[in-house]
């Protein structure tokens, strides 16, 4: 999330903490049934408080990761995906950097969820899960039913509960994340520093199989990161999450900025966005889709009925979320 994005007693959630609807073995068919009559895929009220994401210790609410509109800058299924929506370089679903990386189609549908165990039942193509708290076998397990599975990498901001938190020198650390405990922006001019540390992370997600990375807070030049940054800083650091992922054979996708997408189209294989609707902002992703390039959506304060119309229209693969983004969904 730019912009979910991508959180009390009843947030403190662990990672072992699953969503309202996991492991509810909800199908397509039921669960896009269900959208239509306005009713969510999985169970769960979306106005209710949402869960932190996994490793999170937040006292608030959580936010979206929205940096560019008025509000803040994020069991085996039963059945594969009914048809094909993207392009796949090999059979077995791994990312292999001698063949063509994956390159997901406009409309193609997708499950975004970084808060508690995977519900793998949810029948779509693709999968956006957090790297750091699923291991290869859950990836593995999206694989053989014929899943994508996109790795969700925190790359703008430092987390004081990753693993690798401590390799982070303090000189890159600037103010913290409003609203995100335990996080700090990073100074993304030190590509110096940044470099070698996303390189490992990106091996991580490549070592576990994952086809895609999704890197996240990718839009610090305009919010109060505590260091000078300009445009020309974020797009530089920007094409260089995009050259990781593509020299380990992942696709990569560039995470809401919405005002550089004319400049990084052409270096990033998709989109994901956080709430373009609620904002008037879907038009500004069109470069993507003109290009074959999904564009995976979601709103959290509209119902489908507010958007999916428009962005349907659009090209973009589109879902309303809870803000911690658990396994519910409504889709369009």
């Amino acid at each position: 999330m730019g912009a979910g994005a991508l959180t009390a007693a009843a947030l403190l959630v662990a990672a072992g903490c699953s969503g309202s609807g996991s492991g509810s073995g909800t199908g397509a068919e039921d669960g896009d049934a269900a959208a239509r009559a306005g009713g969510p895929e999985h169970a769960g009220t979306p106005g209710a408080s949402a869960a932190p994401r996994p490793g999170r210790s937040d006292a608030g609410p959580a936010k979206p990761r929205h940096g560019t509109s008025p509000a803040p800058s994020r069991n085996t299924p039963s059945a594969g995906p009914s048809a094909p929506e993207s392009a796949s370089p090999s059979s077995s679903g791994k990312p292999d950097g001698r063949a063509a990386r994956w390159q997901p189609r406009p409309g193609t549908r997708w499950q975004w969820q970084l808060d508690g165990k995977v519900d793998t039942s949810v029948d779509v193509p693709v999968y956006d899960i957090d790297g750091f708290e699923n291991d290869a076998a859950t990836v593995e397990r999206l694989h053989a039913d014929g899943r994508k599975v996109v790795c969700y990498v925190n790359v703008g901001a430092y987390e004081d509960w990753r693993p690798d938190a401590k390799k982070f020198p303090k000189e890159v650390l600037g103010e913290d994340n409003d609203g995100w405990k335990g996080e700090k922006w990073l100074d993304v001019r030190r590509l110096d520093v940044l470099e070698p540390l996303m390189a490992e992370r990106f091996d991580m997600c490549r070592k576990k199989g994952f086809d895609a990375v999704e890197p996240d807070l990718t839009e610090g030049f305009r919010n109060e990161t505590g260091f000078p940054l300009t445009a020309a800083h974020q797009l530089a650091f920007n094409r260089m999450i995009a050259r990781l992922a593509h020299d380990r054979g992942m696709s990569v996708g560039l995470k809401n900025d919405l005002d550089q997408i004319p400049e990084l189209v052409g270096d990033f294989d998709f989109a994901v966005n956080e709430q373009c609707a609620e904002f008037g902002e879907c038009d500004k992703l069109a470069p993507f889709v003109k290009r074959g390039k999904a564009v995976f959506h979601v709103e959290y304060k509209l119902d489908p009925g507010e958007f999916c119309g428009r962005t349907k229209n659009l090209g973009l693969s589109s879902m309303q979320k809870k803000l911690g983004l658990s396994s519910w969904r409504r889709p369009c």
